[in-house]
């Protein structure tokens, strides 16, 4: 008995009493101090993460140096339609002797050996040009080349206003080689700024190459047949050299300059001689020599003819020479929209038939009248020369080299003003009178060129 209630005692001792009874309802709200159990017990721990294996140490790397990239074609492109703009500033200084030759008294006298000096010097010096300009442009780029064109073409009309009296000759002769030499120097750094416009489409930079050429041509007679009545030539030429000092002041202030192309963006030196010793390139550099030769000695002389031959005033011999820049400007744009919707030897049958008879009749007519329509008619035949061979030349020369677009450029260029100067020789000797007959064989040798051009294309393409 004792023991048993020994073994009684030890087991009070070791379970706790049970707690006392507690109502339903205290329990429901009495608040739940700790958390409910698992009912399967306690969840499984995670196994420990893997050791990951060992790899060796990564130095750190430098951060690239981010360059900015060159400027692409868009810019390229851009800097082009700006400098494409500068043709119109050489088209204003070759036009600059044929519309002033009234405003120096030449129409008072028979001194055509001057005249025709006039125009070999204004030549001498597109030559001089073309030889010491590269040079500039690989030392200093064609910002520098443009502004210095343009700046001496300013000095050099402020150079002939100031030599515009009564005064030897010689003294005008040296001004007009500062101009054609300036002149040359503009189109030789153009020549180089638009080398991706042509490459993206030669037939259209070539033709809007030829219409702000012609509005700067246009805009010199206009401006000096609106003023020959009001100012004197001094006050003329000063108004003039505003427009190179302008251009002066664009290319000083642009924010880049066009680029200036590499070497490595043109073929080789080799590669393009071969090129441009090809039949085509220079079928293509006798037309131009011819076509240049053809308008310039119309343009050179027009005014000049037409007040000593047909008793005109000066400002109406002025005026149809800008009767003759518009009739090129606008035959030009219209017969760049024609190309796709006319037949193209039908072109250049009305063309040269124009021009023939235009010159046919200017040199024939002893009317006002019958000039004007003979300068309509002669603009209009020799407007479609060019979108007719820039449409030709568009797939055969592809392989573009500034330096020799700029040499075979200049050998028009060479025409345009050795033309006029031969048309004094043949003026000194035989009179006035048969000036309009070079151009009249030119009209016919410029359309045997072109259809030459057009043979030349389609064999070169199979």
């Amino acid at each position: 008995m004792a023991k048993r209630k020994a073994r009684k005692a030890k087991r009070e001792i070791a379970s706790p009493p049970a707690p006392a009874a507690v109502p339903l309802a205290a329990r429901v709200a009495e608040p739940i101090a700790e958390p409910i159990a698992e009912p399967f017990g306690e969840p499984p721990a995670e196994p420990p993460a893997a050791t990951p294996a060992w790899e060796p140490p990564v130095e750190p790397v430098a951060a690239p140096v981010v360059t900015p990239a060159p400027p692409g074609p868009a810019l390229h492109a851009a800097s082009g339609r700006r400098a494409l703009g500068g043709f119109f500033l050489s088209g204003l200084l070759f036009s600059l002797l044929g519309a002033f030759l009234l405003s120096w008294g030449y129409h008072l006298h028979s001194d055509y050996l001057t005249v025709g000096f006039y125009f070999l010097f204004l030549n001498f010096g597109v030559y001089a040009a073309f030889h010491f300009t590269p040079w500039l442009l690989n030392r200093h780029g064609i910002r520098f080349v443009l502004a210095l064109g343009s700046a001496i073409a300013a000095a050099a009309l402020v150079y002939l206003a100031s030599v515009s009296g009564p005064v030897p000759p010689s003294l005008r002769m040296a001004g007009l080689f500062a101009v054609g030499l300036s002149a040359a120097m503009v189109n030789t750094a153009i020549f180089h700024a638009i080398t991706p416009l042509y490459q993206h489409d030669p037939a259209s930079t070539v033709n809007l190459a030829g219409i702000f050429f012609g509005l700067g041509s246009l805009a010199t007679s206009v401006l000096v047949a609106g003023t020959f009545n009001t100012y004197s030539s001094e006050a003329i030429l000063l108004i003039i050299g505003c427009i190179p000092l302008f251009y002066l002041l664009a290319w000083l202030r642009a924010a880049k300059a066009p680029p200036a192309p590499l070497a490595s963006e043109f073929p080789s030196l080799r590669v393009a001689i071969r090129d441009f010793r090809s039949p085509g390139a220079i079928l293509f550099g006798l037309l131009l020599f011819f076509q240049f030769g053809n308008e310039w000695a119309i343009a050179g002389w027009l005014p000049l003819f037409v007040v000593q031959r047909l008793g005109a005033s000066p400002a109406t011999g002025l005026g149809l020479l800008a009767l003759y820049f518009a009739a090129l400007l606008v035959g030009r744009v219209a017969a760049q929209a024609l190309l796709d919707r006319i037949k193209h030897s039908r072109l250049l049958l009305f063309s040269a038939l124009g021009a023939f008879l235009g010159c046919l009749l200017l040199s024939l007519t002893a009317t006002v009248q019958g000039a004007f329509v003979a300068i309509l008619l002669t603009g209009a035949g020799f407007a479609a020369i060019y979108p007719l061979t820039a449409e030709s030349i568009e797939h055969r020369f592809r392989l573009y080299h500034p330096g020799f677009y700029n040499g075979i450029f200049s050998l028009g260029l060479t025409g345009a003003l050795l033309a006029p100067a031969l048309l004094g020789l043949a003026a000194h000797f035989w009179g006035i009178g048969t000036i309009m007959w070079l151009p009249l064989f030119g009209s016919l040798a410029v359309s045997a060129l072109v259809l030459a051009i057009w043979l030349e294309a389609r064999l070169s393409r199979g």
